[in-house]
């Protein structure tokens, strides 16, 4: 019968370019009591999703391990996607721990820690509400203006009509893509209306 897994402190750090270095993050890993061999790295920018460092700490972490980062902000691209991750690390009993947050985060504890990650929670939420209600603030100032929504088209209406009635013609799909230089594929948006073949 396999002894049961007690679980260990396993180190993440990251920063955003390869000009910058982790000498502070691993160092307070380290003050942290965690071995530079359980210290996982990444050299890469935020919004590149492919971080192998962190792809290879979440593939080896089981349940009853810690990940500990320097700051929360490490471990994602904005705090949704952290919270994001804390939530399905959380979902597999790996708790996870920062250090240097003004307000150090333990998804684990019971006290300031647990409240703060609660906080950051309630946070994220009402980001997430305020951008979408900004969002749709700005589509119904930009319709009331008469300007238009959404991305602009990549043809001028010149074109467009010019296409049209080389469809009513009777020109193909290939003849008018040869005389308008619309590809196809926005050919049959545009002409959507039409018979197109």
């Amino acid at each position: 019968m396999s002894e049961p897994h007690v679980g260990m402190e396993l180190g993440y750090a990251r920063v955003s370019t390869t000009k910058q270095h982790l000498d502070r993050q691993i160092d307070a890993l380290e003050q942290a009591g965690i071995p530079t061999e359980r210290i996982y790295v990444d050299k890469k920018t935020g919004s590149t999703v492919d971080r192998d460092g962190l792809k290879k700490l979440l593939a080896y972490v089981r349940p009853g391990d810690t990940i500990v980062v320097y700051t929360l902000d490490r471990l994602g691209r904005n705090l949704r996607e952290v919270l994001n991750l804390v939530h399905d690390l959380n979902d597999r009993g790996v708790r996870v721990r920062s250090l240097a947050d003004p307000m150090p985060i333990d998804t684990n504890a019971t006290g300031m820690g647990r409240i703060a990650y609660l906080l950051l929670v309630m946070i994220a939420e009402m980001e997430r509400i305020f951008t979408a209600e900004r969002a749709a603030h700005a589509r119904a100032v930009a319709q009331a203006q008469g300007r238009q929504v959404g991305r602009p088209m990549a043809h001028s209406p010149a074109q467009i009509e010019h296409a049209r009635l080389l469809r009513k013609k009777g020109d193909s799909l290939s003849q008018i893509t040869t005389k308008t230089g619309i590809p196809k594929s926005s050919l049959r948006r545009y002409l959507a209306s039409e018979t197109v073949k």
